[in-house]
């Protein structure tokens, strides 16, 4: 008979099974309360407001996330930190400081000032007259913050090599990955943003990917797992980073931990704090020949990632009880899910040698091939370095790497996830939209494009791309930039391929070869995807293929000293994975490492400026100051609440039908104590138009102008000077008789009366892969000319009729709304929104028509007066009718007209291409075939 090996978790009785206790817990006698509920946060694939609800099924687990008891989160165990604190601050929330007052001035002074400028302060002569703080130096105040209950504790571990000396000890700073797990899992902060179940979603007849959950790897992991169980999904990121480059050339390796359970749209925000730091990892310098440092390196890399998660491989295998954040029990397991790195980092991590794919068989002479390798498998790996080890004694280092090379590997021999169940790089190495694409492209194809353009060509295209707000115009073209940043890549990506389009050198397969592959990198950015858009994803990448010869023929491919014949390009090659991956894990969108090149700069760059900057203690002292400001920002939530008699649950609520993104903890605030959101710092929450501004017919967009106007009386004359318009007054008064069917009204007229006008107004939409989330709004210019823009400063965009629902390309000139003669009211048609004057284009060629750029190209419409001369011809539209900006590129052809520049290029240029790649939304809109 067997012996009792499992606990209730609520009464702690024991049981000899898992069933056991889950059999004790649903017996109508059992110590679970019958009256207890639980309301769970809807996953976000099923939350949709754009009326899609009855295309959209699911389905959960079976057998996943059960509830075995109640808990506390971690801001209920604060309260139990201490039996002496618990008591005090029954009677003062904000103990060992007086109050809430002093407590802002602790946190203040501690996140602001050195010690030394806080002793400094607390010896004003300031406070001869006036109360002191109780704290009577830095000293007693860091030490009153270091008692203050925080997260997991950091702790210090010394390693040696044998026979391997470094010319420093080699210090592994770090905290146990299971319990930094465990607190992301408890932290109410997160109660609303939270995912517990794999969940099938389908759109119509398709499956939809997008979170984690709603991978095939997520219900292959649940469906090995004990029924009841809750994957609390480990998804990690790393890169060694130069601190700086005194105090001895200072390098850091720290490695980032979240968990899968929260929602990626909350993940993917940096200062959404759902990102912890685990570890430091050492970067010693050994006392050996050059040749041998880098593989030790790699041997110290997968020692201390065995050490920081040792614990979450024993709860993957048998589980771990965990409180949720709302305090339910439940019992959870901890894959590795995971991991995003760039390409180095990617080989260290997958054992692999520099040649070799760290996904796929593929070697360096396969790169450059058009189809997909087998999967280089966990276990192909583990049996490689198994049956080397056997011939070779690993630390016989020389021989050992040597013979490792031989077979593709790096040379080490113990990987950290050999041992940890369901960890195979095949799967957790998920493909990074950051470098494997927008630095991909700014590696080869930009160069490509320099190399055939020409330096001085490109250069003038890009300095005369017209200027729009939000968007990066380089106004000292693009080849010049020594460093260039991601961001830089992206903007460079999204304008490359109607610069280049139709320049000398270039041929129609080169620019479609460019077009493809920039295609290819949009559609793999989108965070929700179904099988169709994964195969038009993947037809990009062949299509690619199918033209690069064309890169060749063109000379495109450059070294330093010859041309280059070939595509040998590892991160080419990683393209191939994307499509499983997506399949496996959900977008890839949600795993790029953009949170994590903030986080470095958060972690490791910005407290470097508030140490003593010694190499020797660096590591240590910004342990200290991220501890403190972890465990800061806990109290300052807990110490809110309890003054304010709020609940340390943030209860689970039903969202608006169109929410703003904003941080979790100031969304939960601003629910409970709305005034109090000063108190907390987050991203400046998106200004939700939808709200108060003017709304389409169909609630689609919203618009905001100012309340007051850039001019708030003018003539009709005064602005048909002011904007060059000479025919606004009889367009205007041909919209007011077909509006009011040549009925007049008395309460405005044309001959005396004015109108205000406005430079500028934003158009705000719900995104249209997620149609519940507000995207931040974008501005529409339509300034007057001017000196800096003798033409006019004036922006494009997509007009609906709301007459005929025709859709049309036009560039607004004005905005405006008539004034109404006082004591009188508007008729609606005048007074429900400003109106535009737009002066259309006409589509020429479709994106089928013209393969090369696959883009609208458009023309604009002049109309010849009865003297010949030719004029732009306008119309009047509410603002309302506008769907979208957009953004319209010169077609330059082969040499760029000298004359053309950055504020007369949307007023002198006749034919332009309708840029599709101007955002990731606007390249979905125009591949719906919305025209």
């Amino acid at each position: 008979m067997l012996s009792p090996s499992v606990k209730c978790p609520n009464c702690s009785a024991e049981f000899t099974s898992n069933i056991a206790v889950l059999n004790h817990l649903n017996d109508q006698d059992s110590c679970w309360s019958n009256g207890q509920t639980y309301r769970m946060p809807i996953p976000p694939g099923f939350r949709r407001a754009d009326g899609t609800h009855a295309n959209v099924t699911g389905q959960y687990h079976a057998k996943s996330g059960y509830l075995f008891a109640r808990g506390q989160n971690i801001l209920e165990k604060m309260e139990d930190h201490d039996a002496d604190q618990k008591r005090r601050r029954k009677i003062n929330p904000a103990y060992p400081f007086v109050d809430q007052a002093e407590w802002q001035l602790a946190e203040f002074l501690a996140q602001r000032l050195t010690q030394t400028d806080i002793n400094k302060f607390l010896k004003l002569d300031w406070f001869k007259t006036r109360p002191r703080p109780s704290f009577k130096s830095a000293d007693q105040l860091f030490g009153w913050i270091d008692s203050l209950p925080g997260g997991p504790e950091w702790q210090s571990t010394t390693l040696e090599f044998l026979n391997y000396t470094t010319g420093r000890p080699i210090e592994l700073i770090w905290r146990d990955g299971l319990e930094v797990a465990q607190d992301l899992f408890a932290n109410p902060m997160f109660a609303n943003h939270m995912i517990y179940d794999p969940h099938l979603v389908t759109v119509g007849a398709e499956r939809e990917y997008g979170e984690f959950f709603t991978g095939e790897r997520a219900f292959f992991i649940q469906n090995q797992l004990p029924e009841g169980a809750t994957m609390v999904p480990i998804m990690l990121a790393s890169d060694k980073t130069p601190v700086t480059r005194q105090s001895g050339g200072l390098e850091m390796h720290p490695i980032f931990l979240t968990i899968g359970n929260i929602q990626s749209e909350v993940r993917m925000k940096a200062t959404a704090h759902a990102w912890r730091c685990v570890a430091f990892i050492p970067i010693p310098k050994f006392d050996v020949h050059p040749d041998f440092q880098t593989l030790l390196h790699a041997r110290l890399f997968h020692k201390c990632m065995d050490i920081i998660f040792a614990r979450c491989k024993v709860a993957t295998k048998t589980g771990e009880y965990m409180p949720d954040p709302m305090g339910y029990i439940r019992h959870c397991f901890t894959p590795l899910v995971a991991y995003t790195a760039d390409l180095p980092e990617a080989q260290l991590i997958a054992c692999v040698a520099k040649n070799a794919s760290p996904l796929t068989m593929a070697t360096q002479q396969d790169f450059g091939t058009s189809h997909l390798h087998p999967p280089r498998t966990g276990a192909h790996t583990l049996r490689l370095i198994y049956d080397l080890c056997k011939l070779v004694d690993p630390w016989s280092v020389p021989l050992f790497q040597r013979e490792a090379k031989a077979l593709m590997l790096s040379g080490v021999h113990q990987p950290f996830w050999g041992d940890w169940t369901y960890a195979d790089p095949r799967y957790f190495l998920v493909g990074d939209m950051l470098h494997t694409g927008h630095k991909f492209f700014g590696d080869h194809p930009l160069k490509w494009c320099k190399e055939v353009v020409g330096e001085e060509e490109l250069d003038a295209r890009y300095k005369a791309h017209h200027k729009r707000v939000g968007t990066r115009h380089f106004s000292s073209g693009v080849s010049h930039i020594s460093q260039m940043t991601c961001r830089e890549h992206r903007d460079i990506e999204r304008t490359m391929v109607a610069t280049i389009a139709g320049a000398t050198n270039t041929t129609p397969e080169f620019v479609q070869a460019i077009r493809v592959l920039t295609e290819f990198i949009y559609q793999a950015q989108s965070p929700v995807h179904t099988d169709s858009s994964i195969r038009a994803m993947v037809a990009s990448l062949s299509e690619f293929h199918r033209l690069k010869q064309a890169i060749l023929d063109a000379g495109a491919r450059r070294g330093k000293s010859k041309t280059i014949d070939n595509f040998l390009i590892p991160k080419l090659e990683l393209f191939h994975s994307f499509a499983g991956s997506i399949k496996d894990n959900g977008g890839l969108i949600q795993y790029s490492s953009d949170v994590s090149e903030r986080l470095l700069i958060t972690h490791c760059k910005f407290p470097f400026e508030r140490t003593s900057r010694q190499a020797k203690t660096f590591t240590l002292q910004v342990v200290q100051i991220l501890n403190r400001e972890e465990t800061m920002h806990r109290f300052n939530l807990y110490t809110l609440l309890q003054t304010h008699n709020k609940p340390l649950l943030n209860a689970i609520v039903a969202e608006d039908d169109i929410v703003a993104e904003t941080d979790p903890t100031l969304a939960w605030i601003a629910r409970v104590l709305p005034n109090q959101q000063h108190r907390f710092h987050g991203p400046r929450p998106i200004r939700n138009h939808f709200l108060k501004g003017v709304l389409s017919a169909e609630a689609k967009a919203a618009f905001h102008v100012t309340i007051t106007p850039d001019r708030k009386s003018s003539t009709l004359h005064d602005l048909e000077c002011r904007y060059s318009l000479p025919n606004f007054t009889a367009v205007f008064t041909e919209y007011v008789n077909k509006m009011s069917r040549h009925d007049a009204t008395t309460s405005w007229n044309s001959q005396g009366d004015s109108v205000r006008i406005w430079n500028k107004f934003r158009i705000q939409l719900v995104s249209t892969f997620q149609s519940r989330i507000v995207m931040p709004s974008q501005i529409v210019q339509a300034y007057p000319p001017s000196e800096a823009f003798p033409l006019g400063n004036c922006d494009a965009v997509l007009v609906q009729s709301s007459e005929n629902n025709d859709i049309y390309i036009a560039q607004v000139r004005c905005v405006f709304q008539p004034v109404a003669k006082k004591g009188h009211t508007l008729p609606r048609y005048l007074e429900a929104a400003p109106l535009l004057y737009v002066q259309y284009f006409q589509i020429i060629s479709t994106p089928g028509e013209e393969p090369s750029v696959g883009m609208y190209r458009v023309r604009r419409i002049i109309h010849q007066d009865a003297m010949g001369q030719p004029f732009r011809p306008g119309a009047i539209i509410p603002l309302t009718d506008v769907t979208c900006a957009i953004e319209l590129i010169p077609v330059f052809g082969s040499k760029l007209d000298r004359t053309i520049t950055a504020a007369n290029s949307m007023e002198i240029c006749n034919e332009y291409f309708l840029n599709t790649f101007s955002d990731k939304e606007v390249f979905h809109t125009m591949h719906t075939d919305i025209m």
